[in-house]
Order: C-alpha cells, then sequence, then structure tokens
C-alpha cells in the first residue's frame, strides 16, 4: 500500500531527477521491466502505439526529450494517493498541464505509468 510519507518522497525525488536532467536519477524509480504510455511516444515511436516498455526503450526515448527540451522544468501541483498507485499533477514542457499516474510493486518501484496532457 502506497502511504502519504511514500508518495510526498517519491514525488520529490522524481521532480527533483527530471527538473536536474539527470536520467540515470529519473529510472531509478522504475523496475527494468516498466511500461510507459504517453501521447508524446507516439512522435517517437509511432508503430509503439504509444507505450514503451524496459528500461533501455524508455530511456532512450526520454534521453532524447531531454535533448529536445533543455529547458525542461516540472512545476508539482498536486498529488494523490491510491491502495498501489499514485498520480500527480503537474505542468510539464512547452507550460503542458499533465497527469501522470504511477503503479508500483512491493519493492517500491514503477512497474507502469501512464502521462495524460492538456
Amino acid at each position: 500500500m502506497i502511504d502519504t510519507e511514500f508518495a510526498e518522497r517519491f514525488v520529490h525525488e522524481w521532480i527533483e531527477a527530471w527538473n536536474n536532467h539527470d536520467l540515470d536519477a529519473v529510472l531509478s524509480h522504475y523496475s527494468d521491466d516498466f511500461e510507459m504510455s504517453s501521447p508524446f511516444i507516439i512522435a517517437f515511436s509511432p508503430e509503439s502505439g504509444g507505450t514503451l516498455r524496459g528500461k533501455d526503450a524508455v530511456g532512450a526515448y526520454w534521453s532524447v526529450a531531454l535533448e529536445k527540451f533543455s529547458d525542461l522544468h516540472f512545476v508539482l501541483e498536486n498529488v494523490f494517493v491510491g491502495a498501489d498507485s499514485l498520480a500527480i499533477s503537474y505542468t510539464s514542457v512547452l507550460d503542458k498541464k499533465a497527469v501522470e499516474v504511477f503503479f508500483f510493486d512491493d519493492k517500491g518501484k514503477v512497474v507502469k505509468a501512464a502521462a495524460h496532457y492538456s
């Protein structure tokens, strides 16, 4: 079960890693075979249908994103805690509003995440 303390720590570390453009720190929050879904993935890999699997595939995608958006800076708005998941709302690249949902394994690593944008 996800508690508020875990959620706050995870989100703080996750936002800080992204804002520092530290891909290794970002990826440290995920299991080796995690699944990431995002409408932005389609632009990088149209055949993926918007979903990539595994640290190698997602890491390559995020590396390109960090190069493309060299001024990337996320601003956290809210944290929502579920039973085995959490969701955050934040301001993302291009000033887009984002909601991202993370599902965790019993070791506290993300096994599945989905990003949504307005």
